[in-house]
């Protein structure tokens, strides 16, 4: 339980709109990932707000094959 409040603390970001998409993901998705997932969405959590941004909104492609898969369900949050 204390990873996942960690992770809702983590979620607290500076642009609204990442806050929504993140408390979305974390309310759908957060308790189905597996230790993979959970580490690629805290490599994600690393990033400054508007790189995650880009990436969520599919401004900006990574080439990081490891975080695609929590980014798209990011992306569908």
């Amino acid at each position: 339980m204390k990873e996942f409040e960690r992770a809702r603390w983590r979620c607290r970001r500076g642009l609204l709109e990442l806050d929504i998409i993140l408390q979305r993901f974390m309310d759908r998705y957060y308790a189905q990932l597996d230790d993979q997932g959970l580490a690629q969405f805290e490599r994600l959590l690393d990033l400054p707000d508007n790189d995650l941004w880009e990436l969520i909104a599919k401004r900006q492609v990574t080439n990081d094959e490891n975080m695609q898969h929590v980014l798209t369900l990011l992306q569908k949050s």
